[in-house]
Parts: C-alpha cells; sequence; structure tokens
C-alpha cells in the first residue's frame, strides 16, 4: 500500500523539485517507510511514490527501472498472484532480481505493453513512464479499490493518490469558483460524489477498470475491463456453492501474502466471519481480530464479534468505544479530502487506530453486501408489487429515486436562485446513472441494481472507507470478496440466487453456514454506524445548527430558510431529516477543514 504522484507535460517543462516533494509530503500516512523519485526533466516528466512496506521490505523500493532506463514503475496496492507471474516469467528466462510485486509488474508490462493490466489480480493504481513511446500510463483496477486522481489542463497533466498533494500544482482554483457545481449537485443526490467528478473544477478521479496514456499531442482512455461482460446461466445449488467457496477461499489465500503482520475487521457478520473463519484455515498461528463496540446495544455487535472469534481460536481484540465521535469528523474528511455524508466513516477509523496498534494488514469482508443483496434495501425494493412489472426506464428511475438523497425538485428548492439557474437541467440519473444501467440492461432487474451501486456506491463510498480511514493510520486493507474470480461469478448468478422470499445472500448464507455456522450465518444484518439522528435532535443539536448556520459555502449555495425549516422539524420530530442533515454538516465541515 503506498501512494502515487507525478506529472507529464507535453512541452518537456520541469515541475521543481520541491514540489515533487511537497506533493510526497501529503501523502507520507499512505506510505510512511519509504520514498521514491523517478524523474527525467528533459522529458518533463516524474512518478513518484511513497511506500507502506508490505511485501518485499528489503527489496521493494519504488520506483521500479527496466535494464535499459526506459521503463519506471510505481503503484499503489498489491498484486496479489505476483509469486505465480513471477514463477511464469522466471519459466519464461526473465530475470527477477526481487520478490516485489512493482517488479512483477515492470517485466510483465515489458513484454506485453499495457495489455498486462489483465493478468493482475490485485487492487492497485499504477504510473507507468515509457520513454520508448514517449508516453505515461495511469492505471486503475477493476473496480476501484484503490484511488488515483488527475488534473490535465492541456499542457500538463499532474496525478496523485490523493486530491490533496494535487491542489497546490494544479489550474483547480480553491475558493467557490473552483468548486464544480455538477458535483455538489451529485453529491446531493448519492451523498458522495461519484467518479469521475471530484469537488474540484478541472481535477478527475480515473475511472475503474480503465486505463489513460497520456502523449505529447493529448491523452487516449480505454476501459480495459468490464463486469458487464458476464452472462448470467444457471446453477446447480452444490455447483454454486464449490465454485463460490473455493473462489473465496484462494482470494482469501493469496490476500494473506505479507511480510508483516496481519489481521482482520471483524463485526460478526457473514461476511466479515467467512473471511476470518477461511483465514484459519490458512495460517499457523490464531488470527489477529479487531472489533470496537458500543455500550448502546442497537449499534453493538461485539457480542457476536466474540462469538465468531472463538469458533475459529482467533486473537481477539475489542474495545468499547465512546459512541458520540462527531469531534472526530473533520480529521475524516481531511482525509477524505471530499465531503461524503456517510457516519460510519468515524468508527471505521476508530477500529482502524485500534488495528494499527498490532498490525500493518488487515482483511475485511467489504464487497459481500453489493455482489450478494445483502443490504435491506434491496429485500424493500424487489418486495414491491411494481418492482419487476415496470417497464426497464421505469424500473431503472424508481430504483435511482429510491436510492437518492435529495429528489431533482427539493435540490431546486434548497438552492439559491442564482446557482439554482446554473444548475438547471442537470440530472444526476442521466449523468452518472444511465450508462451504468444501459450496460447492465441484458441482467436481471435485481442485478442491473447490484451493478450500479458496485459502480457508484461502491466505489463511490464504500471502498473509500477502509482505504482512507486505514491508510490514515498507515494500514493496508484486502477485500478478497472483490476478487475479480468472485465479482464474475457474483454476476454470471441469477437475482434469485440473492433474494429468495425475503432472504437476502440466500444461496452465500447456505453455502458458508457450515464454515461458520447458523447462527452467524443467518443473524440479522445490523448497520456498522452511529446514531447521528439521535445526536441531531440532542446534545449535538446546538453544534449542528451553528455548523450549518455559520458556513459561508452553504450560504452561498442553499438557502438558509430551508436549511433552517429542516433544522426545526427534525428538532421537533416532526420529520427525519437525518441523512439529509448529514450530507450538508459533512459539506460545511469539508469546507472548514480543507475546501474553499
Amino acid at each position: 500500500m503506498c501512494g502515487i504522484f507525478g506529472y507529464w507535460d507535453r512541452a518537456r517543462k520541469a515541475m521543481p523539485g520541491d514540489a515533487l516533494l511537497a506533493m510526497a509530503q501529503k501523502l507520507v500516512h499512505r506510505g510512511p517507510d519509504d520514498q521514491g523519485i523517478w524523474q527525467q526533466p528533459q522529458r518533463g516528466v516524474a512518478i513518484g511514490n511513497r511506500r507502506l512496506s508490505i511485501i518485499d521490505i528489503g527489496g521493494g523500493h519504488q520506483p521500479f527501472v527496466s535494464d535499459d532506463g526506459q521503463v519506471a514503475v510505481v503503484q499503489n496496492g498489491e498484486i496479489f498472484n505476483h509469486v505465480e507471474l513471477a514463477d511464469e516469467l522466471r519459466a519464461q528466462g526473465v530475470v527477477m532480481r526481487t520478490h516485489s510485486d512493482t517488479e512483477v509488474i515492470l517485466r510483465l508490462y515489458e513484454r506485453e505493453g499495457i495489455a498486462c493490466l489483465r493478468r493482475l489480480n490485485g487492487m492497485f493504481a499504477i504510473a507507468i513512464d515509457d520513454a520508448r513511446e514517449d508516453a505515461m500510463y495511469l492505471a486503475r483496477d477493476r473496480i476501484g479499490v484503490k484511488p488515483l486522481y488527475v488534473a490535465d489542463d492541456g499542457q500538463r497533466a499532474v496525478f496523485a493518490s490523493e486530491i490533496k498533494a494535487l491542489l497546490p500544482w494544479t489550474s483547480a482554483r480553491q475558493g467557490l469558483d473552483g468548486v464544480d457545481l455538477q458535483a455538489i449537485d451529485h453529491y446531493l443526490t448519492f451523498n458522495y460524489i461519484p467518479a469521475p467528478w471530484t469537488i474540484w473544477r478541472g481535477l478527475r478521479h480515473v475511472m475503474p477498470g480503465t486505463w489513460m496514456k497520456f502523449t505529447r499531442t493529448g491523452v487516449q482512455t480505454q476501459r480495459w475491463w468490464s463486469l458487464a461482460a458476464q452472462q448470467e446461466r444457471d446453477y446447480a445449488f452444490d455447483e454454486w456453492a464449490q465454485e463460490f467457496m473455493g473462489i473465496l477461499d484462494d482470494a482469501t489465500r493469496i490476500r494473506l501474502r505479507a511480510d508483516v503482520p496481519f489481521g482482520a475487521f471483524l463485526s460478526g457478520g457473514v461476511d466479515s466471519s467467512t473471511i476470518v473463519g477461511l483465514m484459519a484455515r490458512h495460517v499457523a498461528q490464531p488470527v489477529k481480530t479487531f472489533c470496537i463496540g458500543f455500550a448502546d446495544p442497537r449499534y453493538d455487535e461485539s457480542a457476536f464479534a466474540a462469538l465468531a472469534a472463538q469458533r475459529f481460536g482467533c486473537q481477539h481484540t475489542s474495545e468499547i468505544a465512546q459512541l458520540n465521535m462527531l469531534e472526530r469528523w473533520p480529521h475524516v474528511l481531511y482525509h477524505l479530502d471530499q465531503p461524503h455524508g456517510d457516519a460510519s466513516f468515524m468508527p471505521t477509523l476508530r477500529v482502524s487506530e485500534l488495528a494499527a496498534r498490532h498490525v500493518k494488514v488487515v482483511l475485511t469482508g467489504d464487497g459481500g453486501d453489493e455482489l450478494f443483496a445483502g443490504y435491506d434495501k434491496y429485500e424493500s425494493f424487489f418486495a414491491r408489487p411494481d418492482a419487476q412489472a415496470l417497464d426497464a426506464a421505469s424500473f431503472q428511475r424508481a430504483y435511482f429515486d429510491s436510492i437518492s438523497l435529495f429528489q431533482p425538485a427539493a435540490k431546486q428548492a434548497l438552492y439559491q436562485p442564482g446557482i439554482a439557474a446554473q444548475l438547471q437541467g442537470i440530472d444526476s440519473f442521466d449523468a452518472a446513472a444511465k450508462p451504468w444501467f444501459d450496460e447492465a440492461a441484458h441482467f436481471d432487474r435485481l442485478n442491473q441494481a447490484l451493478y450500479l451501486d458496485m459502480q457508484l456506491l461502491l466505489s463511490g463510498n464504500n471502498l473509500v472507507k477502509p482505504d482512507r480511514m486505514g491508510m490514515a493510520v498507515s494500514i493496508e486493507a484486502r477485500t478478497p470478496f472483490l476478487d475479480w474470480r468472485m465479482m464474475e461469478l457474483a454476476f454470471r448468478s441469477r437475482g434469485s440466487t440473492k433474494i429468495h422470499e425475503g432472504d437476502k445472500k440466500h444461496w452465500y448464507k447456505r453455502a458458508a453456514a457450515p464454515l461458520i455456522g447458523q447462527d452467524l450465518a443467518y443473524r440479522k444484518k445490523q448497520m456498522f454506524t452511529v446514531p447521528v439522528g439521535d445526536w441531531f435532535r440532542g446534545e449535538s443539536y446546538p453544534w449542528l445548527a451553528q455548523t450549518l448556520q455559520s458556513s459561508e459555502l452553504l450560504a452561498r449555495l442553499f438557502r438558509p430558510e430551508v436549511i433552517n425549516t429542516m433544522l426545526a422539524s427534525h428538532l421537533d420530530g416532526t420529520a427525519n431529516h437525518t441523512r439529509e442533515l448529514r450530507a450538508l454538516v459533512a459539506l460545511a465541515l469539508w469546507a472548514q477543514t480543507i475546501g474553499p
């Protein structure tokens, strides 16, 4: 796990060396162990890395450079099948000088070019300077586990793993004039800003499963992997269960490759319990597991985590955390770089801090809900009588509306008149959702909904959580469910295998029950969050009102009387505006912490 950064100047103008060092300094938390920069000022190019040393501690220094000095590579992430790929390369006569997975990327690229990305099983953001082509490549993993941002003004492209490393060296202006109003509009729809938009105009997120090639004359973008290439098929349960458990077991096994201590986040839910159960098969020592609990039983899963830990003989560390974590929100937003209205980032940071005292790598259960329909929203939506009867366009809009935070009319009513006029005609559905729905049209209705959430919710919010909160304390989070083989199996599986008579993760739980036990497999799902809405009606209401009413950014974007009406109706209980107020206060805190 690392942070990467660099630039490509089409006019061959070099950035000053102190600029590169400043970019590196902004990413130290992502890579506290080492730093490396490959710079060719005469060509106007540099790529750099801040390293969190996980694999080949002594030999994994980046950048990796070809023997002839023509190709240089840096990466953020891990290539989990690097052992098999290195063995294959050696059998072909390639000399491997280290055991680093980044050297494997370099040697594969030398032989196969950018097409080598398809051979990588991992989570990664990669930069490759190729002097032979006089070009620079940026590439992102299949589903966007690892972040990668770029600002390209037509002459110079600057990139980094986090936005904070880019802002001083781009044309994106800070202040309200630099805020992307369309991104704000999407934020109010989704509760996060979906890629490729960012909060800043002119600064974009590289799309998952995509590479970009920067040349002297422009930039070429190509999608190198698409989950929509799968075709649903019929399975017998026993065949499916064998394939499912086989893939997940191997995905877990190869994610245990590390030269540092590792463990797992364990909530006692079906996803984390299954991963820990599979880990226990492959390690000689007890698996180190980490959990935080709360005094409020509505939000406390620690008893289930303890049950799972006991079942698998884990070395379990659990702490009861202070429930009200609002004072941590600005720190969270600093590491996110953008507003996110999801309150669960705060407890995720807390459990990451706990784990970081003991390990440098954790495995997590992220992705299981989006792949196999684990959220209550899927059951409630598809229980509607019209969910299957609607025509395709009506279904898409109905599901989109069901997951939207603010509906279009509510956004227009919230905006100041001048902002509303600028955003008139902008539709988050058309811009951010419909293209994904169109790709997934051959799937059944449930898989279409899951596909949309894989592309938007998962990459835009739920994977940001373990990456940024883990990296904030310099630990790496690995996600076995997002092995490409598991993702493709999930979308070969019909929706009826995922929800059946109200049973979410239907076949998944049947397949995992022999490993984790009936109690853990079929316990009611409990969201990993905190009761922000209750705090907003009680002890934290004065703070909430002051934060919203004193925000210069909110005052310039939104009508204060609309916000005040929401505050009053939430306080007196006539309405529940928890999610809307949460999103607005995250935007206000972002502006206070790192924004305009």
